[in-house]
C-alpha cells in the first residue's frame, strides 16, 4: 500500500516567519460563508487542542464583502494580511448569483501566483464505503494557465472564441513539482494527461516538456495518457494511478472525479501552492442549505489544515491530528454525509466530531496505516528558457463574411484578386476545416473565416507587407476582425495546419 501523503513546504523559509524564536507561525484565517464558520470553528478547536504552533489573523472575504461592493470578494486590508502572512486557511465562500462578480478562488490563485493545486484522493474503506478501497491518488493540477486565463471574445454574430494559453515555464514548473512531490513522498509513478492528439501545439508543449523533465527522474516511472481515456480509467480503476499531473481544465475535472469516487467530497482537502504564498481549503462548497444546522463535516477543512501544517514546517503536529482523525473514522464516529448504518457507530454533529478527534489526540489508527510526514520542501527550480530564432512567414486573416450563400469558392476568388504581391492565398478554413481550395459542399460554414496568406516564393515576410495586405483586403470591402502572425521557431512551424490541409 502506498504511504499516506500530504503537501510539504515549497518554500519553507518564506512561510515560517513568526517571531525570532519561530514559536508561532502566522496564518491568515477566513471563516467563509454558509457552513464555513461552523467547520472552521471545529478545526480551530482541534488545532488549539493539538497545540499547533500557529498564530491567527482573521480576515474577511466572500459573500458579505461582495455585497459591500467589492466585486472580487476581498478587501485591500485582507490582501495586505495574506501577503504579510503568506499562508491562508480558507473555509468555503459563496459567490452571489448574478453578473459582475469575480470568482474569489481564481482571483486568489492568480494574484498570489499559486501555480500548483494539489489534491490527494484516498479511500478510507472499509470504514467509509468506497467503490475503490485501494485508491490513493494525488492530482497535481496547473492552476493559472490554459483556458482558465478567461480571455474570450465575440468576433462575429455567430462565433465566439476563448484563448488557450500554455507557457513553457508554466508547464515545466508544474511538471517538475509533480516529480519532486513523488520523490519526496515515496510515490513511484507520475502520469501526464493531455489531449495532444488534437491540440498539438498547446497540449503538445505540455507533453513534450513532461518527456524532457522525466529523463531527470529515472527513479520515477513516467507515462502519458490521452485525457479522455485517462479520465475513464481513473473513474474505473483508480488504483492504477499514483500521481497525475495535467493542465488546468483537465485537472479541475479529474480532481472532482477522484474526490467523488474516493468515498466523499466531504473528506477531501486541497492545497494551492506558489513560490511566495499558499492557500489551504476544503474541496467542497459552502452548502448554504445546511448552514446553521450543526451537521456539516469539518473533515475536508481539517485535512487541509494538516496539509498546511506540513507546509509551514510542523509535520509532527500534522501527524498528531491526522492520526487522531483516522482513529475517529475507524471508531465509526461519522457526520451525516458519510454515515452508514453498516459501518458507522455514531452520527456526530460538527462539534461532536471535533471533540472525538480531540479525545483521540496521541492515538493512532489500528487498521488504516498511520501517517508519517516528512519535514523538508518540494523545491522547484525551472530551467532557463532558450530563445529560439523567430521568423515571420505568413499571416492568418480572420474575416466576418456572409455573402453569396457563404460560398467559399467565391470568397477565395475575391481574396486572390485583392491580395497584393508577394501574397498567395494558401487556404481558407471555417471552424478549423479547410473549405478552399478543394472544399467539400457538405461542410457547414458560419460567418467566421480564417484565410491563410503565405508569400509566393516562401521564406520570410515583414510587418509592412502584412499591413499592405490588410489595407488591400479592407479596400476590397473585407471585414477583418483578427489577425494571427505565422512564425517559425528555429525553422519549425509555430502554427497548426487546417483540418483537411
Amino acid at each position: 500500500m502506498q504511504p499516506e501523503t500530504t503537501l510539504s513546504a515549497v518554500v519553507q523559509e518564506q512561510a515560517v516567519r513568526a517571531s525570532p524564536s519561530q514559536e508561532r507561525i502566522p496564518v491568515a484565517v477566513a471563516y467563509g460563508d454558509g457552513i464555513g464558520p461552523e467547520i472552521m470553528d471545529a478545526v480551530m478547536r482541534v488545532l488549539d487542542a493539538a497545540k499547533a504552533p500557529l498564530s491567527y489573523d482573521t480576515v474577511e472575504m466572500g459573500e458579505k464583502v461582495y455585497q459591500r461592493g467589492f466585486t472580487s470578494g476581498i478587501t485591500p486590508e485582507t490582501w495586505a494580511t495574506i501577503r504579510r502572512n503568506r499562508v491562508l486557511l480558507k473555509a468555503p465562500i459563496t459567490t452571489p448569483q448574478g453578473g459582475g462578480y469575480k470568482s474569489l478562488n481564481v482571483t486568489l490563485r492568480k494574484a498570489l501566483n499559486l501555480y500548483a493545486n494539489v489534491r490527494p484522493a484516498k479511500s478510507y474503506a472499509p470504514f467509509v464505503p468506497a467503490r475503490h478501497p485501494d485508491m490513493n491518488v494525488v492530482i497535481i493540477r496547473e492552476n493559472e494557465e490554459d483556458l482558465y486565463a478567461g480571455i474570450e471574445h465575440q468576433q462575429t454574430s455567430e462565433v465566439v472564441q476563448v484563448l488557450k494559453l500554455v507557457t513553457r515555464p508554466g508547464c515545466e514548473r508544474i511538471i517538475r513539482y509533480a516529480f519532486e512531490y513523488a520523490r519526496a513522498y515515496g510515490r513511484h509513478k507520475v502520469t501526464c494527461m493531455t489531449k495532444d492528439n488534437i491540440m498539438k501545439l498547446t497540449d503538445g508543449l505540455f507533453h513534450r516538456v513532461f518527456n524532457e523533465v522525466a529523463t531527470e527522474y529515472p527513479d520515477i516511472q513516467a507515462e502519458h495518457q490521452i485525457i479522455d481515456i485517462g479520465a475513464a480509467r481513473l473513474a474505473d480503476t483508480p488504483e492504477r494511478f499514483d500521481v497525475i499531473v495535467t493542465l488546468n481544465l483537465y485537472g479541475d475535472i479529474l480532481s472532482d472525479i477522484a474526490a467523488q469516487i474516493a468515498g466523499s467530497v466531504g473528506l477531501a482537502g486541497s492545497a494551492n501552492i506558489g513560490s511566495q504564498a499558499a492557500m489551504f481549503e476544503a474541496v467542497h462548497g459552502s452548502a448554504p442549505d445546511i448552514a446553521g444546522k450543526g451537521i456539516a463535516n469539518p473533515s475536508g477543512l481539517l485535512v487541509a489544515a494538516t496539509q498546511m501544517l506540513v507546509h509551514v514546517g510542523a509535520p509532527d503536529t500534522a501527524e498528531l491530528i491526522k492520526n487522531a482523525w483516522l482513529r475517529t473514522i475507524e471508531d465509526g464516529i461519522h457526520t451525516a454525509d458519510v454515515y452508514d448504518p453498516k459501518t458507522s457507530r455514531v452520527r456526530a454533529t460538527t462539534q461532536e466530531f471535533a471533540e472525538a478527534v480531540i479525545a483521540r489526540l496521541g492515538e493512532e489508527p489500528r487498521h488504516l496505516p498511520p501517517v508519517r510526514y516528512r519535514a523538508g520542501g518540494v523545491n522547484v527550480t525551472p530551467s532557463p528558457v532558450a530563445r529560439s530564432e523567430k521568423q515571420l512567414v505568413g499571416v492568418d486573416v480572420f474575416l466576418e463574411w456572409n455573402g453569396a450563400n457563404r460560398s467559399s469558392n467565391l470568397l477565395g476568388q475575391m481574396l486572390e484578386e485583392a491580395a497584393p504581391e508577394p501574397w498567395l492565398l494558401k487556404m481558407i478554413t471555417n471552424r478549423g476545416v479547410k473549405v478552399y481550395p478543394d472544399g467539400l459542399p457538405e461542410t457547414f460554414c458560419t460567418d467566421h473565416w480564417r484565410c491563410r496568406f503565405m508569400p509566393v516564393e516562401g521564406g520570410a515576410v515583414n510587418f509592412d507587407q502584412v499591413l499592405a495586405l490588410l489595407a488591400a483586403l479592407h479596400g476590397a470591402g473585407m471585414d477583418v476582425i483578427k489577425t494571427e502572425h505565422l512564425y517559425t521557431f528555429d525553422g519549425r512551424p509555430g502554427y497548426s495546419l487546417g483540418q483537411g490541409e
